[in-house]
């Protein structure tokens, strides 16, 4: 089974004007981001406007972009959904084309119950052989699981090898890790918590920012594996105003669309109602990649 640690960039979708999907900017960007060095790559998550995209807009990025990384990098699909039954289609078929794990968040709409939660996470587990990546994010989903609820899906769904912990408390990614014993990886979730969540024993960060600064989220991830905490904590504090400005504008997926046709890659519009921004908004962009093209040169 493949390793799944390191900084993995949740890639956007990017489109055209007429927002239809840019499917040779998706080969493009994929390649870029291979070149880069990261330890591998998300698609169809919330950067990459899922719940946006038709289910044959989303089967056709698998098949896209597996075929494009051809083996080179691991890839998590996110294969979330309102049901059971479409949460298992979307993650059969990102096996079938060969995804290395799948991202699952609960139902985003029905708010569940915790025993509905689990029984959600045991159903796909029993019918995929994927690993899967529990994604816990309560400003997604209206739900914030509980530490026990995710601890007990990790031991009892044989699948779920991993958890994504979005809800911005630090104690859930501590208490993850200390309480099941090696037995689940915790990646971090929030952009703003990231040498914290390292600190306490996570092994990883699906990261928004490292689209536009994947250089620099590798970079900070080795550094912290290396046991060289002043060079981690440095990009750290590099990168934390890119982080805080994804996190608190309510545009995450715009930014990055802009971000990455700033930096050469391919991003465009997003889908409406999505919004794009504002020209104070593209100013104080400019203003952080201006700055973190200086830190990345050093």
């Amino acid at each position: 089974m493949t390793t799944i640690r390191g900084a993995y960039p949740v890639l956007i979708t990017p489109m055209n004007e007429a927002q239809e999907i840019d499917w040779g900017g998706v080969k493009n960007n994929v390649n870029y981001f291979v070149d880069q060095g990261v330890a591998g790559i998300v698609i169809n998550g919330s950067t990459g406007e899922f719940v946006s995209l038709s289910k044959e807009e989303k089967f056709q990025m698998v098949e896209t972009v597996l075929k494009e990384v051809n083996g080179r990098i691991p890839v998590i699909v996110g294969t979330a959904a309102e049901t059971t039954k479409e949460t298992i289609e979307y993650t059969k078929q990102a096996e079938a084309h060969g995804a290395d794990c799948a991202l699952i968040i609960n139902s985003y709409y029905c708010k569940p119950k915790e025993e509905e939660i689990y029984f959600h996470f045991k159903e796909v587990s029993n019918a995929v052989n994927v690993p899967i990546m529990l994604y816990n994010n309560p400003f997604t989903s209206g739900v914030d699981m509980s530490t026990e609820l995710m601890l007990r899906i990790g031991k009892e769904c044989e699948r779920v090898t991993h958890i994504k912990e979005s809800s911005g408390d630090i104690r859930k990614a501590r208490d993850l890790v200390r309480y099941s014993k090696g037995a689940i990886e915790v990646f971090c979730g929030s952009e703003d918590l990231v040498m914290e969540s390292y600190l306490v024993g996570a092994t990883g960060w699906i990261s928004v920012a490292g689209n536009i600064v994947p250089n620099l989220v590798t970079k900070m991830f080795n550094h912290f594996q290396e046991g060289e905490l002043k060079e981690a904590w440095a990009i750290n504090d590099s990168i934390l105003p890119l982080c805080t400005f994804l996190e608190g504008s309510g545009k995450y997926v715009q930014i990055v669309k802009r971000a990455m046709e700033l930096n050469g890659q391919a991003g465009g519009p997003s889908r409406y109602p999505r919004l794009g921004l504002t020209p104070e908004e593209d100013q104080k962009l400019k203003d952080i990649l201006a700055t973190l093209t200086a830190v990345s040169h050093v």
